[in-house]
């Protein structure tokens, strides 16, 4: 007699991937999904070795405890969010378009993964320093917008200043209604905007203001 198959949905993997250090791979996809579908509250070791179809012990081989796996998920988003940012600033015609574009992105991610967004940013891995790969990810994400703001300022179109500082003025606006989005505070005017990303648009050119050369006095 044949033995019914299972029906428990695990990752995918292949053949031997365990002795080809695989583990950790397959771990984070698990992990992931759990993230996307229920939060950061329903990703634990144990539910991620259940949904990688692995024992209870597996995952302990590469993150000691819940924190360590969803710092694994926060570097592995905002190396996501830094890589999506600088293609689509590379893409852009001038430097005006390539902020608009960051912008555009920074948000359009937030409305795609929103569980996602939320620990980029909350309170499971908000000690950066104690997660220096979550950090440097990071801090990589931010230099495509310090680039953009340079690009900028070499071009004409931005003020003179610290570009950090301005980054982080630019940042702020952009990462404020991301959160107001996932909050629910402006659903209709996003709808209105024609969605997220045209929301962001608006948003950015608010923050572009502050942005703009200033007349010689």
């Amino acid at each position: 007699m044949r033995r019914a198959r299972s029906t428990k949905r695990t990752v995918a993997k292949p053949k031997g991937a365990f002795h080809h250090g695989d583990l950790r791979w397959a771990l984070l996809q698990a992990a992931s999904l759990l993230l996307e579908r229920d939060g950061t509250a329903g990703v634990g070791l144990r539910a991620t070795a259940r949904l990688a179809g692995v024992s209870q012990t597996a995952p302990y081989r590469h993150f000691p405890d819940r924190e360590a796996i969803l710092a694994a998920l926060a570097e592995q988003g905002l190396t996501t969010l830094g890589d999506r940012m600088a293609g689509a600033a590379r893409e852009a015609k001038d430097p005006v378009a390539a902020l608009n574009a960051i912008a555009e992105t920074y948000v359009a991610l937030a409305a795609e993964r929103p569980y996602l967004f939320r620990l980029l940013f909350g309170p499971e891995v908000a000690d950066k320093a104690r997660h220096p790969a979550v950090r440097a990810a990071g801090l990589r994400a931010f230099d495509v917008l310090i680039g953009a703001i340079g690009a900028g300022q070499r071009a004409g179109v931005v003020r003179a200043g610290e570009a950090t500082d301005l980054a982080l003025g630019y940042w702020a606006a952009i990462h404020g209604i991301a959160l107001l989005l996932l909050d629910g505070m402006v659903g209709e005017r996003a709808a209105a905007a024609g969605g997220p990303a045209a929301l962001a648009r608006q948003v950015a050119g608010q923050a572009w203001l502050g942005l703009t050369p200033r007349p010689a006095r």
